[in-house]
Order: C-alpha cells, then sequence, then structure tokens
C-alpha cells in the first residue's frame, strides 16, 4: 500500500504539532490609513521623507477606474524545482472551480508560493496572505505571512513564501484542502479562495 487514510487522532496530533501561535501580531497597532494623495502632500520639504515616499510609489498615476478594486490577486503559483510542470492557479475567473483540478505534488519536496497581484489605487498597509489546511474536515494547520506595504503601479507584484516542504510518509499521501486569503491591516478582504492538493508517493 502507498497510502494509508489518517485516523482523527492522528489529524489532530499533526494539528497540535503545526499549531501557529501568530506571535508577531502580539502588540502590533496597524496604522491609521491616510489617502495617497494625503502622502503626497505631507512634508513635501523633508527631502529624505519625499525621497522615500517616491521609492514607495514610484511616479505612476492612480487608476482611475471606479469598478477596480484597490488590490487584485491575479495568481498563485506552487514553485518547486523538481515538479515536472508548472502549478498555476488562475485567480481572475471562477474561482468555484479551483477545487476541481488540485496540485499534485510530491511528498517531501521542498517548494514556495508565490502569490501575483497589482494595486491600483491607494497604498494599501500589511497585506497578508493567509491559509488553513484541512484533511477529512479537520484542520491540519494554519500559516499566516506577512506580506507588506505597497503603492499603486501599473506591473503586478509578486510575494514569495519561505521555503516549505511538502509532507512525506504513508499517512501524509492524501488529498488537503486548502482555504486561502488575501488580506491587509484593515481586514479588508482582497480575495479568498479554496483549493485542492493531493500529495503522492511520486510526481504522476
Amino acid at each position: 500500500m502507498t497510502e494509508v487514510d489518517p485516523s482523527d487522532e492522528q489529524l489532530a496530533a499533526i494539528a497540535i504539532e503545526n499549531e501557529d501561535e501568530e506571535e508577531f501580531h502580539h502588540g502590533y497597532k496597524p496604522p491609521a490609513q491616510k489617502t495617497l494623495q494625503e502622502i503626497q502632500d505631507l512634508d513635501q520639504d523633508d527631502e529624505s521623507l519625499r525621497k522615500y515616499k517616491e521609492a514607495l510609489l514610484g511616479n505612476h498615476a492612480v487608476a482611475n477606474d471606479p469598478n477596480l478594486p484597490n488590490v487584485q490577486v491575479t495568481r498563485m503559483t506552487l514553485v518547486c524545482d523538481t515538479a515536472p510542470k508548472p502549478l498555476v492557479l488562475p485567480l481572475d475567473g471562477d474561482l468555484k472551480k479551483l477545487k476541481e483540478h488540485p496540485f499534485v505534488l510530491k511528498e517531501g519536496v521542498p517548494y514556495k508560493i508565490k502569490i501575483n497581484f497589482k494595486v491600483n489605487k491607494e497604498i494599501v498597509a500589511g497585506l497578508k496572505y493567509m491559509q488553513e489546511i484541512s484533511r477529512k474536515n479537520i484542520k491540519v494547520d494554519k500559516s499566516v505571512y506577512m506580506v507588506g506595504s505597497y503603492g499603486p503601479k501599473a506591473e503586478e507584484y509578486e510575494y514569495l513564501t519561505p521555503v516549505d516542504e511538502a509532507p512525506k510518509g504513508m499517512i501524509a499521501r492524501g488529498s488537503y484542502n486548502i482555504k486561502s486569503k488575501f488580506t491587509d491591516d484593515d481586514k479588508a478582504n482582497h480575495l479568498s479562495w479554496e483549493w485542492g492538493l493531493t500529495i503522492k508517493k511520486d510526481w504522476d
């Protein structure tokens, strides 16, 4: 046998082992939100601050389309050097269909998650990528990644998580459901999506 269905007790033990205390949130207070124009008008006679704002904002025009969201998450990629093909998840279409085509990941391989997104209008502070991983409807892991603060520009940004390793062993092999969320300091939900991941002994 190459796969063993874990018991509820084993999944609960995995969840405890992977418990994320999110210590970096303790005592953190997000700054007051300001519009792009307010920030540009601040301390115009301060040369060092002017250069800092220029580095953050650039010289890009703010999008004036009222129908555009401020933050657009366009795609997610599992970056794995040994994968036989790109593992890309488009996030600008029908999100309900994402679970129908789960990623296949070989057990034990190192990988990263890359998120591509755009900022269209105002500076967004404290972007975060959050995900919860479940198996058999039992949460086995939760992660929160601090993405950072970004100003509007025409080109896409990309964020790459630290390297992680796919679980391995007969109990680890199988299907996982993942709930992902892209949010910020104001707790605005820029995008939520669910996707599937299948851990196998090999890529086939």
